[in-house]
């Protein structure tokens, strides 16, 4: 792997290590918390707050994806290199479940706990409020593909350049006001992966719809992007530069 590659991957490891700490660690550890825990609104901003920092933090290196579906979905828009689809997926996939670990590290050191779903994402009897699966996938396509919509549009020409980070970071609070109840928000399938894997083989397998429908939703925002966008325009860009190569 050559120094660039190095660089661009350990920055979407950390992004994604950190979204899903915080946004997870909001969950489990802060959301029931007695008389004062933080709720479904609490949650939602936590995972906003995560991808907003990050972007900043290391966007101007890898261009701040944290997440297998914006890879995808960026790179069906003309916006990622095809080389840097497959490092940057296994970067993020690791990331999500190192954070899940340690996660649940610290979660597990409070005498009684039990996992309780660990944050994870499920559909019929693992959804929140009991949604079946095609409500569950229909959410996860749809508000998937709103928010690469709302990247690839922040990232374009004309658009102020140096402030994506802020919309994005915002789209992803909303879709977690909506789907918390429906999914528990995925539309992320690194984010569901880590979690998933300490919250039981039932969760594992229904993992398949949080890896299927992100990404089909991403795609098809990004082949809506590329048509809705100057083509000239379809270039790598990073969530702080539009236009920009990385």
């Amino acid at each position: 792997m050559d120094h660039d590659t190095m660089r661009r991957t350990t920055a979407e490891f950390f992004g994604t290590f950190w979204l899903t700490f915080g946004g997870c660690g909001a969950a489990v550890l802060s959301a029931a918390f007695p008389e004062l825990g933080i709720g479904f609104l609490g949650v939602a901003f936590a995972f906003g707050f995560t991808v907003l920092t990050m972007a900043y933090a290391v966007g101007h290196i890898s261009g701040g994806h944290f997440n297998p579906a914006v890879t995808l979905g960026l790179w069906s828009a003309g916006r990622c290199a095809s080389r840097h689809v497959l490092p940057y997926v296994i970067a993020q996939v690791i990331g999500a479940t190192v954070a899940a670990f340690a996660l649940y590290t610290i979660a597990s050191g409070k005498a009684g706990w039990v996992p309780n779903g660990f944050a994870a994402n499920g559909y019929g009897e693992l959804s929140p409020g009991k949604y079946g699966l095609a409500a569950c996938l229909i959410t996860e396509v749809l508000t998937t593909f709103i928010f690469l919509f709302i990247i690839v549009g922040t990232t374009s020409k004309g658009a102020a350049a140096g402030f994506a980070g802020i919309p994005i970071g915002f789209a992803l609070v909303l879709i977690h006001l909506i789907s918390i109840p429906v999914t528990n928000t995925s539309v992320n399938p690194a984010r569901s992966t880590g979690p998933a894997l300490f919250a039981g083989p039932e969760y594992i397998a229904q993992l398949w719809l949080f890896w299927l429908a992100p990404i089909a939703g991403a795609i098809a925002a990004g082949v809506v992007g590329r048509w809705l966008y100057e083509p000239a325009d379809m270039v790598e860009t990073t969530v702080l530069e539009r236009g920009a190569e990385i």
